[in-house]
């Protein structure tokens, strides 16, 4: 296979991760706190020797598959009436316990596990100020959350949810469909949260919008497909001729 090939060859793996990015996104659109995701894609150059043109024929260029980027603003709030639900209106980030350390999160849909403590939908639980779970006992019955995430209860105070933010979110990593790995960065503590209870923040994925982008997106790696198709053809052709030209 000539250059022609090997960039179409890149451009259809590009394509193909376009696709899953997309095909992710709305697979989680009803996910709580998701935001969805976009690819980067770039420009690799290579300088190819012994090539006769004009400038810059010699340069092939390649699709580059950088990165990914996260869109950044929150869902909508919607109520829900579940005294266990709750949304952070503005910056922040939920601080939960999983196996693998500290996670972040903005899926507040809580719940009391078996043991007492408020977990997420994971099971992880739910993090105070000082880095501990937060108990609710049996006869803790009406909960009350406030604005700064102070949860109280008839009995008294229960615990302050811990509320974080980072420097660059474009740099967290994902994991799964509802947690965000810190990737290094350490979390500054959002001194004044606005918490809402009976509310979640919805995903920020426009169903609608990415479906149009899904079609859009099959549309090129067909095109892709049929260069790739037709370049192939041409080689055949090319070699048929010489096979002629000695016989």
């Amino acid at each position: 296979m000539d250059s022609p090939g090997y960039i179409v060859l890149s451009r259809l793996s590009s394509q193909m991760r376009a696709s899953q990015l997309t095909a992710n996104n709305l697979a989680n659109a009803e996910t709580p706190g998701f935001r969805a995701a976009r690819p980067i894609f770039a420009e690799h150059v290579q300088r190819q020797g012994r090539v006769l043109g004009p400038n810059g024929a010699g340069n092939v260029g390649y699709a580059w598959d950088r990165a990914s980027w996260r869109e950044t603003q929150p869902g909508a709030i919607s109520q829900t009436g579940n005294p266990l639900d709750v949304a952070i209106s503005g910056a922040g980030f939920f601080v939960i316990e999983t196996p693998r350390g500290e996670r972040y999160t903005r899926a507040g849909r809580f719940a009391i596990g078996a043991d007492g403590q408020l977990v997420d939908q994971t099971g992880a639980a739910v993090l105070n100020t000082d880095s501990r779970p937060i108990a609710i006992a049996p006869n803790d019955t009406r909960i009350e959350i406030l604005g700064d995430g102070t949860i109280r209860s008839e009995n008294g105070v229960l615990g302050r949810m811990r509320i974080v933010r980072f420097a660059n979110e474009q740099a967290l990593r994902s994991e799964g469909d509802r947690h965000i790995n810190a990737a290094g960065q350490d979390p500054e503590d959002v001194a004044r949260p606005n918490v809402v209870q009976g509310a979640l923040e919805g995903s920020n994925v426009q169903s609608v919008l990415e479906m149009t982008r899904m079609m859009a997106e099959l549309r090129e790696f067909q095109f892709a497909t049929q260069f790739l198709e037709r370049e192939g053809e041409r080689q055949q052709s090319a070699v048929d001729r010489l096979l002629r030209r000695r016989s």
